[in-house]
C-alpha cells in the first residue's frame, strides 16, 4: 500500500539456549510481528561470515552471549542504530567504537535487578531472625532453645552499600518494614536518599551500626577490594553480611580470617572470586557461610521478563518515544 512505512530490518544474535530464555514466552514473537527479521536467529562467532544480510540490519536483539559491537562488527553492520539488550551489565558489548558511531543500547538490567533485590530481602528479613544460624545449631546440637539474640525486624538496622538499582529496590522494599535503613553510596545526593527513606553515612560507619549489611555495588575498578576485613570484623556481634553484588569487591582471603575469629557473624555470599571457589576454599567449609551459586539475578522464568522489557522499548522506539531503558556513554562509566 502507498504510504505504508516499512518495518525497521531487525536480528537476533545470541545462543539458542539464552535466546529460549529470554525470548521464548512469546517475546519472540511480539518482536518479530513489528519488525522484519533478515535471517534466523545467529550465533556471534558466526554472524559475521554467515549472515550477509547483517550490512541491512538496523536493530539488533541480544543478550547473554551478544557479539561485542567494536569496529569489526560496526564495520559489518554499517546500518545498526540500536542494541536491545535482553541482559544486565552492557560492559561485555558495548565499546568506544559503539559510542563513536551514535549505536544506542538499552538494556534489560533493571529487570534482572527485580529478582535480585527480592533475594537480598528475603536473607535480610531471615538474617534479622538469625535463621541461618538456628538452622546450624539444630543441626549440629538439635535443641530447641533460643539461645541467640534475635533482633527481628522492628527497630532493626539494616546497611545497603550502593543505591544503584538494586539498591533503591531493596530501600523501596524495606519502607514496609518498621525498621532503619542507613547506605553508603558517594554518588548519591541528600535528596535521593531522602526519597528512598535511608540516611547517608560512611561506609565504616554502616558497618558499624548494622544488624544486616546488603552489598549492592558495581564491579568497577575503584571498588575491587573496597570490603576489608576491618569492616567486617567492626560489624555488631551476631550481624550479617550478604554479597549479591560481585565477590572482588570484597578482600576474600581477609573476610575469610574475620569469619574464623568470628563465628557469631555470618555471611551469605550469592557470588565469589573466582567463580566457583576453588576445591580447597574455606567458603565452602566454615559454619557462618551460606553460599549460593550466583542464584540472585534472573533464572528460569524470570529471564522472560528481560525479554518482554525489550519488547516494550521496540513499541517506544517505533513510536519515536525516549527509551526508558537505555543506557548512555556517561552512564556506562558508573554501571556494573
Amino acid at each position: 500500500m502507498a504510504g505504508t512505512k516499512s518495518k525497521p530490518k531487525a536480528l537476533f544474535v545470541l545462543p539458542q539456549e539464552n535466546y529460549e530464555r529470554l525470548f521464548g514466552l512469546g517475546a519472540a514473537q511480539a518482536i518479530t510481528e513489528l519488525v522484519d527479521l533478515v535471517a534466523d536467529r545467529q550465533d556471534r562467532e558466526h554472524v559475521l561470515t554467515a549472515c550477509p544480510a547483517l550490512g541491512d540490519v538496523e536493530l539488533l536483539f541480544t543478550g547473554w552471549g551478544a557479539p561485542v559491537i567494536n569496529a569489526n562488527f560496526l564495520a559489518a553492520a554499517p546500518k545498526l542504530k540500536v542494541v536491545f539488550y535482553g541482559a544486565g551489565s552492557i560492559r561485555g558489548v558495548a565499546t568506544e567504537a559503539m559510542w563513536a558511531r551514535g549505536v544506542r543500547i538499552s538494556s534489560a538490567s533493571s529487570a534482572n535487578a527485580v529478582p535480585v533485590a527480592e533475594f537480598a530481602l528475603s536473607h535480610i528479613l531471615l538474617a534479622l531472625k538469625q535463621t541461618w544460624q538456628y538452622v546450624r545449631l539444630l543441626r549440629r546440637d538439635r535443641t530447641w532453645e533460643h539461645s541467640l539474640p534475635i533482633t527481628g525486624a522492628f527497630g532493626g538496622t539494616v546497611g545497603i552499600i550502593s543505591l544503584g538499582q538494586i539498591g533503591r529496590r531493596v530501600c523501596e522494599h524495606l519502607k514496609r518494614f518498621d525498621m532503619e535503613v542507613i547506605a553508603y553510596d558517594p554518588l548519591a545526593t541528600a535528596e535521593q536518599a531522602s526519597h528512598l527513606g535511608v540516611e547517608l553515612v560512611p561506609l565504616a560507619e554502616l558497618f558499624s551500626r548494622a544488624d544486616v549489611v546488603s552489598l549492592h555495588a558495581p564491579r568497577l575498578p575503584e571498588t575491587i577490594g573496597m570490603i576489608t576485613g576491618q569492616h567486617l570484623a567492626a560489624m555488631k556481634p551476631y550481624a550479617t553480611f550478604i554479597n549479591t553484588a560481585r565477590g572482588a569487591i570484597v578482600c576474600e582471603n581477609e573476610m575469610i580470617q574475620v569469619l574464623r575469629n568470628r563465628p557469631d557473624l555470618l555471611a551469605v555470599l550469592d557470588v565469589t572470586d573466582p567463580e566457583p571457589p576453588p576445591a580447597d576454599s574455606a567458603l565452602y567449609e566454615l559454619d557462618n557461610v551460606v553460599l549460593t551459586p550466583h542464584i540472585a539475578g534472573s533464572l528460569g522464568r524470570e529471564c522472560a521478563r528481560m525479554g518482554w522489557m525489550m519488547v516494550d522499548e521496540l513499541k517506544r522506539y517505533l513510536v519515536g518515544q525516549p527509551l526508558t531503558h537505555e543506557v548512555t556513554r556517561q552512564q556506562a562509566k558508573t554501571l556494573a
